[in-house]
């Protein structure tokens, strides 16, 4: 897998992993004040999504400097 390809899918992921954080957390806003457990683990899980993401994004930001260092600065890569 290239460069390019592999800054794609992190992009992709990190991009479904933000929603999926985002979901979760409106699901929180939607189920009231009678079941605390699962708000609760919603919010672990959102919580654990957007971790998943930050990541992400410090594999994107090394991605990109590898990109730019070897001059692949185009979609598709040499």
């Amino acid at each position: 897998m290239s460069i390019q390809e592999e800054l794609r899918q992190v992009e992709k992921d990190m991009s479904r992993l933000r929603t999926e954080a985002s979901e979760l957390r409106r699901q929180v806003g939607e189920i009231g004040p009678t079941d605390a457990a699962e708000r609760s683990a919603l919010i672990n899980m959102a919580d654990q999504q957007d971790a998943l993401a930050d990541e992400l994004e410090g594999r994107r930001e090394e991605l990109r400097r590898q990109a730019d260092e070897a001059g692949d600065t185009r979609p598709g890569g040499p």
